[in-house]
């Protein structure tokens, strides 16, 4: 008989296939960016619609003409800078500086790394062996249609020299940063979130493991086999029942369509399924985000800058209730 040969499935790109440690992601690795200016923001994921717009990508088939793309909606209040953290060349966080006015209800959530000091000095020009500064921002979800209180701390980093990241840093101590502040229409910027979660899932849903036949001993939706005879060992690329989505996920390059400070032109009557009404500021984002309505999504300056934006020329937004 001839040699069969099937090539394995499911994907191993991502492994292992563990629960996220919290609903929202931190950010690992940010860009060389020179300008000083913040190199994240973050917002809440509030829903899809279409919008109608006039292609003006060079050398695109469709350029100069009129084409629909769907956009995700996602509500981007104004995050507060809580204070700075300071960290050594060896990415150790060294100490902290706080504002000195901050809203009562935001205090019980600042919680310091072990080893973290907070800084007396109230100076960060007067600490040694610094190797960068970044934001400790909150977010603030109750300005948002979400019905939410308890906000997000997370930490966002500067661009620019060192000198740069404390001066600039010291003069948003205490303030709000709008998206505005950080990115424009038609940049591109990556997408970090976590994706939907799915529970305990089988090997055909988890993996995408072939139903077996009607004879194979009732074990339909079971794998033929757990390894190779004499090997003693079950390898970890085995397609195995586990956990299933609720993972953090990195997309790169989506662009900004639009950056919007009136909310009743996105929003559906009667607001989006499941989130409600958009009440301040928002951003189009093109394509779709990982994780579902209501989670909190954060925009990074892209790590990989070989695309560069465009204007974007929006003729009409659908405002069709969406699910």
């Amino acid at each position: 008989m001839p040699s069969t040969h099937k090539p394995r499935d499911g994907s191993l790109q991502f492994w292992p296939r563990k629960r996220a440690r919290r609903i929202y992601p931190s950010i690992k690795h940010y860009p060389d960016v020179k300008e000083p200016k913040p190199l994240a923001f973050a917002g809440y994921k509030a829903g899809m619609t279409t919008v109608f717009i006039t292609d003006n990508k060079k050398g695109s088939p469709t350029q100069g003409q009129t084409i629909s793309q769907a956009v995700t909606v996602i509500e981007v209040p104004p995050l507060f800078v809580l204070g700075l953290r300071a960290y050594s060349s060896d990415n150790l966080p060294i100490t902290e500086v706080y504002a000195k006015e901050i809203p009562k209800k935001l205090k019980k959530y600042i919680k310091a790394p072990k080893g973290v000091k907070k800084s007396k000095t109230k100076n960060l020009k007067d600490v040694k062996n610094i190797g960068k500064v970044r934001l400790i921002v909150s977010t603030q979800p109750k300005n948002t249609g979400l019905g939410k209180k308890t906000p997000e701390i997370l930490e966002i980093e500067i661009g620019g020299s060192l000198e740069e990241q404390i001066e600039n840093g010291e003069k948003l101590l205490g303030k709000e940063i709008n998206i505005d502040d950080v990115f424009k229409e038609g940049d591109f910027v990556d997408v970090i979130a976590i994706t939907k979660g799915k529970g305990f899932q089988g090997v055909v849903k988890r993996f995408g493991v072939k139903i077996r036949g009607r004879k194979d001993e009732e074990h339909h939706r079971q794998i033929g086999i757990m390894a190779p005879e004499g090997l003693a060992r079950v390898p970890y690329t085995t397609p195995q029942a586990g956990q299933m989505g609720f993972q953090r996920r990195t997309e790169f390059n989506k662009q900004i369509y639009k950056i919007g400070e009136k909310p009743e032109e996105v929003n559906p009557d009667g607001g989006f399924v499941r989130y409600g009404e958009v009440k301040g500021k928002y951003i189009l984002l093109k394509g779709s985000v990982p994780g579902p309505k209501k989670r909190m999504i954060i925009l990074r300056t892209p790590i990989r800058s070989y695309k560069k934006g465009y204007p974007i020329d929006i003729s009409h937004v659908s405002r069709l209730s969406q699910q």
